[in-house]
């Protein structure tokens, strides 16, 4: 591993954490992707507001996902953020590419963000027991935007 600019944590604790963010990096990554496929395929009644919302959402996921790639490179790890990376090493259900409905979008996504979330919580208390607290921060701030954008995109299915 390159130089780490992190004090205060063995390199042990540091490897661990690199390996922690990349797996939860291949997921956001993954994350984004569907929230893209929805975007560009969906239709139906509310389409525009739901278009433009995840477009806003797939911007967040884009600094959340540069977060936890960042606190890697600091840590004298690599960012592992490529397509062939993803593919084989996110958690997350594919996503179907077929789909249009805004409704089937809406729960898809929905299903995929308490997924990722859940991910992240796991990964806040695997950092938190392993003494980084900034990693363990880094995570909640990226919990936070998910968890409100699940809300945002959940609040559009119908009643």
């Amino acid at each position: 591993m390159p130089d780490s600019f992190v004090t205060g944590l063995e390199s042990q604790t540091q490897e661990q954490m690199v390996n922690l963010l990349n797996a939860r990096l291949a997921d956001g990554i993954d994350l984004r992707l569907a929230v893209k496929q929805a975007h560009w395929n969906l239709r139906g009644r509310g389409y525009i507001g739901v278009h433009e919302l995840l477009d806003e959402v797939s911007a967040r996921l884009g600094e959340s996902t540069d977060m936890m790639a960042e606190r890697v490179a600091i840590m004298g790890g690599f960012a592992r953020g490529t397509t062939q990376v993803v593919a084989a090493e996110t958690k997350l259900d594919a996503y179907p590419v077929e789909l249009t409905d805004i409704e089937a979008h809406i729960d898809a996504l929905v299903s995929r963000f308490k997924d990722f979330g859940k991910s992240l919580r796991e990964a806040m208390a695997e950092a938190d027991e392993a003494g980084d607290e900034d990693t363990a921060d880094l995570l909640t701030e990226v919990s936070r935007m998910v968890e409100k954008d699940t809300w945002f995109i959940g609040a559009n299915a119908a009643a």
